[in-house]
């Protein structure tokens, strides 16, 4: 039944001379012909003659040769051109397993200048995703403080770069470093209340946020450092770490749940800061302009905020990208020199992210730590207590060869 039905298609039995595009075939060519379809024949029937007896499904395959070769008519000649198919000839399962030159090139990993930090980019970046409208007023404040600081060179005065240079110490260093982030968030030290609330005003100057939202986001950023959640992660980007995070209100509400913050949240001081956290900036701004016009206004707050700023950014950023790494912490902090001259200490980030809990970032003699000689100063009169270091035994559990 299988060679009844197959030769009438292959019309083999029955060749004859034919025409082919108006003209008659020669007999060489229609002998030739003949010969492969009396071949093709007998292969046929012995094929479904030996399955006739198995019971098998008959499965018919031309030698390789002959598969490699088609006929077609050529339409400048009127013959039958034998044309073998390009050996080198790729399949399109071929083309999908093989990527292309731009498929591979996207594939390449991205890393930041100089570093071995992969940039990952998890979430939109900042000029690729809808923008809220805090997010929108809080880029409009920092347009805004660095376009005033263009008219440094236009009100100076070495009275208002004096004042710049003491309210960057006090802001920056007793209220950001000191208290914000060693006394509050990690609990370093312990303080007369009294001076808590002082260094922890001097920190609401800097304008970074209320105390409860600046250790609640802080918190955060070490629970989940250098992974998905956390606020400030190179990971994102350069750009991203060091001040792009800032115009996300999504991530940063979700960091400042205050959750975190249960040992400070009933304290009815620092709920008045946060209840009138932006009245103190403009408090501020108003008596210094009073006290020295426009120079004070503009190296007092604009210039003095925005060095503040980036010296704390650079915390995030590049104390995360360069450096070295003496402990095992399991992220991506850094011991980084040039941050810690800066940053009165903190750029000794890889020490602090080993020892959280530590009131010295600076563990070397030669590791310049302000922040720590002014804690051991108040240590010395009485005013510091319960000063933690880092204890030998988590030394040695998470040293390295270079530490």
């Amino acid at each position: 039944m299988a060679v009844a039905a197959a030769t009438p298609i292959l019309g083999i039995h029955n060749l004859q001379p034919s025409v082919v595009g108006g003209n008659e075939l020669t007999r060489m060519e229609t002998t030739s012909v003949q010969a492969a379809g009396v071949v093709c024949l007998s292969a046929l029937k012995s094929a479904t003659n030996s399955s006739c007896t198995t019971g098998k499904s008959v499965q018919f395959k031309l030698p390789k040769e002959s598969s490699t070769k088609v006929l077609r008519s050529s339409r400048r000649s009127n013959e039958f051109v034998a044309e073998e198919e390009a050996p080198d000839r790729v399949t399109e399962s071929q083309q999908e397993s093989e990527p292309s030159d731009s498929t591979a090139a996207a594939a390449q990993p991205e890393y930041i200048w100089m570093s071995n930090v992969e940039v990952k980019r998890t979430r939109p970046s900042s000029f690729n995703r809808r923008w809220s409208s805090k997010d929108i007023s809080i880029a409009g404040f920092m347009t805004f403080m660095h376009t005033m600081c263009l008219l440094a060179p236009f009100t100076f005065s070495w009275n208002a770069v004096r004042l710049c240079a003491a309210l960057s110490f006090i802001t920056g260093m007793f209220g950001i470093t000191l208290s914000f982030h060693r006394n509050l968030s990690h609990k370093s030290f312990k303080l007369p209340k009294w001076l808590e609330y002082t260094f922890a005003y001097c920190g609401v100057q800097a304008v970074q946020g209320d105390p409860l939202d600046w250790v609640s986001l802080h918190r955060y950023h070490h629970q989940y450092c250098d992974t998905e959640m956390d606020p400030h992660t190179p990971h994102e980007g350069f750009w991203h770490s060091h001040i792009g995070w800032l115009f996300d209100e999504k991530p940063i509400r979700r960091s400042v749940s205050h959750s975190n913050v249960g040992d400070m949240e009933k304290d009815d001081f620092y709920q008045f800061l946060h209840k009138t956290y932006i009245i103190h900036p403009v408090l501020l701004s108003l008596a210094l302009y009073a006290l020295g016009g426009a120079p004070y206004l503009v190296w007092g707050m604009a210039v003095r905020l925005v060095w503040v700023y980036h010296v704390t950014w650079f915390v995030n950023s590049a104390s995360h990208v360069w450096g070295t790494q003496p402990w095992n912490t399991g992220d991506l902090s850094k011991n980084n020199w040039w941050v810690a001259m800066v940053a009165y200490g903190e750029g000794w980030h890889n020490n602090h992210h080993a020892f959280e809990y530590s009131a010295r970032h600076g563990l070397k003699w030669w590791q310049l730590d302000p922040t720590w000689w002014t804690i051991l100063g108040l240590g010395a009169i009485g005013l510091a207590t319960k000063i933690k270091l880092p204890r030998p035994e988590h030394m040695k559990r998470l040293a390295t060869k270079s530490s």
